[in-house]
């Protein structure tokens, strides 16, 4: 017999995947506003809708049973489609034309992602870009469940279950204290400038993981310094001495013009930063959205061309 699709409550669905996504139901109680009490009554009432068990609870937390995995994956597909349907109908009453929903990491804001929003605008001038400068790994479960359509991550970034095309790459450079120890040297290698002290951005970035990987291959370690949360703090800190900072290249440019920094070439087949466009799928993105992916792809094939 076939199951109503009225008894499920888009309310329970959503909390349900916030539940399973984080691996606890008293952290996607807490990322949808309602108490433990509420969010494990609502649970209770979709198993029991459900007919079966959908969490497996334990002193670590909740994952989804076979059960739960199967309604996992269409309750994202289904809260994602309600999340366009809402955007759609609010720039509808205002007027607009579509609605570009994009998340990414510093590197991408810092780099290429400006000038292709720019351009985008341009193109496109009556769909409303609602951005958030996020970390790479909440990126990319924001792509995952549904949260957000697009998003940009680090390489490093696990992203088994997305669609993924390379939408940026640049060189990372080593920035310096005009005053430092090296100084003048124009290109150094990374065994080299390991052997000082580091600024740098926090351990869960995308950029970070990467070059303590790099570190870790080498057979040492980071001496992380300070940590700060943007490309600018990172700046600052190298210029009062108090470390070297490892950018990518159009980061590290502005702000060794501003503050008079100094950037050094780094030696390293590791060195090339790579940044990912992320999508669930892309058959299923709207029309702003695959307008963006479209540009996306005629910029790296015109940098490819050159």
């Amino acid at each position: 017999m076939a199951m109503n699709p009225s008894r499920f409550d888009l309310a329970s669905l959503r909390l349900f995947v916030f539940a399973a996504d984080a691996g606890s139901l008293t952290a996607g109680a807490e990322r949808y506003g309602i108490s433990l009490a509420a969010a494990s009554k609502r649970i209770a009432e979709l198993e029991a809708r459900v007919g079966s068990a959908l969490l497996l609870r334990s002193k670590q937390g909740v994952t989804p049973t076979p059960a739960g995995h199967t309604l996992k994956r269409h309750a994202i597909e289904l809260v994602a489609r309600l999340e366009q349907m809402a955007v759609a109908m609010a720039d509808f009453q205002r007027g607009a034309h579509g609605h570009l929903r994009l998340w990414a990491n510093t590197s991408a804001f810092a780099g290429f992602l400006p000038e292709v929003l720019a351009a985008y605008s341009t193109a496109y001038p009556h769909i409303k870009l609602d951005l958030e400068d996020m970390l790479s790994d909440v990126t990319a479960r924001a792509v995952a469940t549904g949260v957000v359509e697009l998003g940009i991550m680090g390489e490093n970034t696990p992203a088994e279950d997305l669609e993924t095309l390379v939408c940026d790459v640049d060189d990372l450079v080593l920035l310096i204290h005009p005053g430092h120890t090296l100084a003048g040297k124009g290109t150094v290698s990374f065994a080299h400038a390991i052997e000082y002290d580091f600024v740098a951005l926090g351990r869960t970035t995308s950029l970070t993981r990467q070059i303590h990987a790099a570190a870790e291959a080498a057979g040492r370690s980071l001496k992380v310094r300070v940590q700060v949360r943007s490309f600018d703090a990172m700046s600052r800190m190298v210029a009062t001495g108090l470390g070297i900072a490892i950018l990518p290249s159009a980061g590290a440019l502005p702000h060794a013009s501003a503050l008079g920094l100094e950037i050094l070439h780094l030696e390293g087949p590791w060195t090339k930063r790579r940044l990912l466009l992320a999508m669930r799928d892309r058959q299923s993105l709207s029309g702003p959205a695959r307008a963006f992916v479209t540009l996306v792809e005629n910029r790296m094939a015109a940098h490819a061309a050159n």
